[in-house]
């Protein structure tokens, strides 16, 4: 009797100490590659603006090439008078698997939030990042 009560009472005490532990970080948010910072360097050629008389912003522009561990992604974002018009991956393939579903989807979202501000997706995270920085620093070189 006083040991069934013993294993009870180390049994109790070893769920409080567990559910008082901090669960794990996500392993999808843990295991993804650093994002690095866009640099604000001139746009590599092949990249043209023209300043608008607004003030506004139109031409191409190459975004930083982001290593994934799905390979490498690099966009180009296209502005006319300010307003993202169109994106494209001009490196990296992309083609097949989940990845060959986000990117149309990655673009779709980009062109109506008119940012690189969007959801990755589902299934598609490290493309979803890669295109994301990509598109944002070619977006911060349309600004700069």
């Amino acid at each position: 009797m006083i040991r069934a009560a013993a294993v009870t009472a180390a049994t109790a005490a070893g769920i409080v100490l567990l559910l008082s532990l901090k669960p794990q970080e996500d392993p999808v948010a843990t295991a993804a590659p650093p994002i690095p910072a866009p640099s604000r360097e001139s746009a590599p050629s092949g990249s043209t603006s023209t300043p608008e008389p607004t003030g506004r912003v139109s031409g191409s522009f190459v975004g930083d090439t982001i290593e994934t561990r799905q390979g490498p992604v690099q966009v180009r974002a296209t502005l006319a008078d300010g307003r993202l018009t169109a994106v494209q991956v001009v490196k990296g393939l992309h083609d097949e698997g989940p990845s060959a579903d986000a990117v149309p989807q990655l673009t779709e979202r980009a062109l109506a939030a008119q940012n690189a501000q969007i959801d990755a997706v589902s299934g598609a995270t490290y493309t979803s990042q890669g295109y994301i920085s990509s598109l944002q620093s070619a977006l911060d070189r349309a600004r700069a």
